[in-house]
């Protein structure tokens, strides 16, 4: 159990994401069964160098509740040709059809770099691309244009943007993709609440204040595919390439 623990919070894991995986893995071995408090007590005691370093990343949040923090996204502009989220398909709001992503850009030291981020909203996978130089319209929307053709179509139905400009080129983006684009309401942020929580996720990897540009795309994919591999609560504890898995599968049958 403590070569598995350790194992899992080095894959940062938090305690009880390492417990929730615990008991789906061995339903009927009460000797791997444990709290979250008993992990979170052992590293308090016990913690010394490396375990330090991973009850620091265990504790990665710090707080029970998100802070308003500022941001040194571009000024928003009316965009034209934009449809809002009202329009979007009620499918979307529940969660009850795949294919359906929200989008943002995380942006680094002094506003001059910056990580796109997808998030699908059924199964909270994520993919990320490195966006270099600027975030002009015209480079979000080829970037983003080549970000979703990883995945088959079907995994694409629309993607919830905020009406930040660097969204300014979307109809050039839904010509070249077929894929939909709507936009928040101004300043709010909850509507694209599993975009939001995957980048306060991320912020662990890539801290405010630093320069985003020094990643590679091979850092970044790494990235996407650890948070992909950690047990979701909201998925009750699968992990988000579990449940893509399963409808590419779907799909592929």
């Amino acid at each position: 159990m403590h070569e598995l623990v350790a194992a899992r919070l080095a894959d940062d894991y938090s305690p009880q994401q390492v417990v929730s995986s615990l008991r789906k893995e061995f339903p009927d071995d009460p000797e791997m069964s444990l709290s979250h408090e008993t992990v979170y007590q052992t590293l308090f005691v016990q913690a010394r160098g490396e375990l330090r370093t991973q009850l620091k990343l265990a504790l990665r949040s710090g707080r029970a509740e998100r802070r308003p923090q500022g941001s040194t996204r571009p000024k928003q502009a009316r965009i034209a040709g934009m449809v809002g989220i009202s329009e979007r398909p009620a499918e979307a709001e529940d969660r009850a059809v795949p294919g359906h992503w929200e989008g943002d850009l995380i942006i680094g030291k002094g506003g001059r770099s910056q990580i796109l981020t997808l998030v699908e909203r059924q199964t909270r996978f994520v993919m990320l691309s490195r966006v270099p130089y600027d975030r002009g319209a015209d480079r979000v929307a080829g970037l983003l244009s080549l970000l979703v053709r990883r995945l088959p179509e079907q995994l694409f139905r629309s993607i919830t943007w905020d009406q930040g400009v660097e969204r300014a080129d979307h109809a050039r983006f839904t010509v070249a993709t077929g894929i939909p684009v709507y936009f928040c309401d101004p300043h709010s942020p909850w509507q694209r609440g599993s975009n939001e929580n995957t980048n306060g996720l991320l912020r662990q990897y890539f801290p405010k204040g630093t320069d985003l540009s020094a990643h590679t795309q091979a850092d970044l994919d790494m990235v996407a595919d650890r948070l992909n591999r950690r047990p979701r609560q909201t998925l009750d504890w699968d992990k988000p390439f579990e449940r893509l898995n399963n409808l590419l599968l779907s799909y592929s049958g």
